[in-house]
């Protein structure tokens, strides 16, 4: 039997230069045609009671959460040659979504911002198909979820540059935001087209990914539902959080007094991206699949540690709002970004079954987005009118204590099932 390599050669090299940038910059783009009009305001907006930035987020929210949905199917049962042309269909569908919503007058377009959410959610399937099942997996992962850290902060900061300095108005911003990246995504998408498909070392090591009809979804839903299901809550958990801290970052810090918000939106998030990335990008030299996955869940129960220590100093004013949200990002990106790049990846090489991550992380995606959705619902109409600064602290202390409480479930069901899985193998 052919001995597996350990080095990586000029050949990997190259290919992991060529597959990282292709996937950061693509994923990069996307953020450009979905989060820019977040860093709008749009003051004396309303509509039907709900403050109109509040509709439009839940409108895309909607849309977003909807395309997860529809991902579980769609992204499970992507066949390689289509995946381009999906790409770009997908994108074309929310750029010009963006346009109606700016040439549609208020209150008629907020629509179209469902819309644009639409197509979105499915990007992210449709891009991380390319790198699925490698044996650098973790790398081009951590390197493509590293985009999404910078990418929130960087085009919020780009759209609030057009309304300030192009006097861009708040509706055409979005649409203006996205024609800037666009070129960018087309580069990407081209250069994720031309990647080689994993090579026979690769499938020895992460298993064979296959798209997965509706019988294969089910029984591997029935094969590890509590796993799925205390994983997913602990998912949900964490997409909360950051989509508050994504969309409401600007009214955290003009509460705490900060005016230069294109600046913090742009330099809090760096320091995030680069630790984040080489703590999982060094997750490659864990060649043992079991090894590598419960490391993952240890990970996922100290970031929840890390996370109720800094939110219960922040509330007893013991800790500067500026390194909280720095690390509070920390905390909350790390474990999420695990998800996106190593645990489903290392879950489906560990137990060898062909599969793919889509499946998985689509269910994850689409229970998210709803607890997104419904938890803004919640901020809008409660009775109580807590401030953002408030239900920032709020929302930190209820995260952390549901990451640490499930992932000490997820971890002692899996030890189970190594055990079954152990002797099965015997």
């Amino acid at each position: 039997m052919k001995v597996l390599q350990n080095k990586i050669s000029r050949e990997d090299f190259n290919f992991l230069v060529t597959a990282s940038f292709a996937a950061f910059i693509t994923y990069l783009s996307m953020y450009a045609f979905r989060k820019p009009f977040t860093a709008a305001t749009f003051d004396q907006l309303s509509l039907w009671g709900v403050n109109y930035k509040i509709l439009l987020i839940i409108s895309q929210l909607v849309g977003y959460t909807l395309s997860k949905y529809i991902g579980i199917k769609i992204i499970a049962e992507l066949k390689q040659e289509n995946r381009t042309k999906t790409l770009i269909y997908l994108m074309l569908f929310a750029w010009i979504s963006l346009f109606l919503f700016a040439i549609i007058p208020y209150p008629f377009n907020f629509p179209f911002m469902f819309l644009n959410g639409l197509p979105l959610g499915m990007i992210w399937g449709v891009v991380f198909s390319y790198l699925e099942g490698r044996r650098f997996t973790e790398l081009l992962g951590a390197v493509m979820a590293s985009s999404f850290i910078v990418a929130s902060g960087l085009v919020k900061g780009v759209g609030r540059f057009l309304i300030d300095q192009w006097a861009v108005s708040e509706l055409w911003m979005p649409f203006f935001t996205g024609l800037i990246f666009l070129p960018a995504l087309i580069f990407g998408a081209k250069l994720l087209h031309r990647l080689p498909p994993p090579g026979k070392e690769d499938i020895i090591l992460r298993t064979e990914r296959v798209p997965m009809n509706y019988t294969d979804r089910k029984l591997f839903f029935q094969r590890f539902m509590p796993g799925i299901i205390f994983s997913v809550l602990i998912y949900v958990g964490l997409t909360i959080f950051r989509d508050l801290r994504d969309n409401f970052a600007i009214e955290f810090w003009t509460g705490y007094g900060y005016s230069n918000t294109p600046a913090l939106l742009i330099f809090s998030e760096i320091p995030i991206a680069i630790v984040v990335l080489i703590i999982i990008a060094l997750m490659i030299f864990i060649k043992d699949n079991k090894y590598a996955f419960f490391i993952n869940l240890t990970v996922n129960l100290f970031s929840g540690i890390f996370l109720l220590v800094i939110t219960v100093l922040l509330m007893l004013n013991k800790f500067d709002p500026v390194y909280w949200m720095i690390l509070a990002g920390f905390a909350m990106y790390l474990p999420y970004i695990i998800f996106h790049t190593v645990y489903f990846e290392r879950w489906i090489a560990y137990f060898k079954i062909k599969s793919n991550i889509g499946f998985l992380m689509y269910i994850s995606d689409a229970a998210g987005y709803l607890g997104s959705t419904l938890i803004l619902l919640f901020k809008n109409f409660n009775p109580y009118q807590i401030s953002w600064i408030d239900f920032f602290k709020i929302s930190g202390l209820i995260t952390s204590l549901l990451i640490i409480i499930l992932s000490l479930l997820t971890f002692f069901y899996f030890k189970k099932q190594h055990l079954k899985f152990y002797n099965n193998v015997l």
